[in-house]
């Protein structure tokens, strides 16, 4: 079934009023984050190292590139268990006090605040997180945002995107260090699983696969073109 004209006026309308970031992914802006914690259980084992990435969009040539990074240590929640062997995994020592480690509310805080003004400046409604395995990472924040008792965080409570799948996608590989030397983006594997490492490099990832796919013709979709091509065609009864 064609549009109406009146449809087709205001999805043109809507998009003359969006920002081409706001185009690019439905009104989501796309925060890469990477968590270090002491296990894998979210609700009861500690978050120890939480980094963000923000991310830019030229619109001359519509590819997306690193912004701005935030990143915290953090103690452990009052009763959280730390599980010896995701600390020997990890490299972390969360009695350390050179960590200068905040608690989860500070961290978190100081994260959502960033990535609202990123996300308003890029005209964006809501942020959806970007990470490798994205409902690990998604469900740490999830629940550390419960327990501190914030009302809202700027990410959607369940969709994300995980460039696991995107690298299996495009690049043959899940793993983060073989996917990042498929794509030719240097990657040293004695800085991982350091949430700052991991973060940049799971954003470069990210742009290098969307930038892609951008350049390869599959953005603006053409589909739309064509749809918007018969709309305009007059058909006879």
């Amino acid at each position: 079934m064609s549009k109406s004209p009146d449809n087709i006026n205001n999805t043109s309308a809507d998009k003359n009023t969006k920002s081409a970031f706001a185009q690019r992914f439905r009104g989501y802006f796309p925060v890469v984050v990477d968590v270090e914690t002491a296990g894998f259980n979210a609700q009861t084992d500690a978050l120890l190292e939480i980094a963000a990435t923000t991310l830019l969009l030229d619109e001359s040539t519509g590819q997306f590139s690193l912004d701005e990074t935030i990143h915290f240590n953090v103690d452990p929640f009052e009763g959280a268990n730390l599980e010896q062997a995701a600390l020997e995994f990890t490299g972390i020592d969360p009695t350390n006090p050179l960590r200068g480690a905040v608690d989860e509310n500070k961290a978190l805080t100081d994260i959502f605040k960033l990535i609202r003004k990123k996300m308003k400046a890029a005209g964006c409604q809501r942020a959806v997180m970007v990470a490798h395995n994205a409902s690990f990472d998604l469900g740490f924040v999830n629940a550390a945002v419960e327990r501190c008792s914030i009302k809202r965080s700027p990410f959607h409570p369940f969709v994300s995107f995980d460039t696991t799948t995107l690298a299996g996608l495009a690049l043959g590989q899940t793993v983060l260090a073989k996917a990042c030397m498929a794509a030719g983006l240097e990657f040293n594997n004695s800085e991982a699983h350091s949430a700052l490492y991991d973060t940049e490099k799971t954003a470069e990832l990210f742009c290098f696969i969307v930038n892609k796919w951008q350049k390869m013709g599959g953005w603006p979709l053409a589909i739309a073109d064509e749809e918007q091509q018969d709309s305009d065609t007059p058909t006879s009864d």
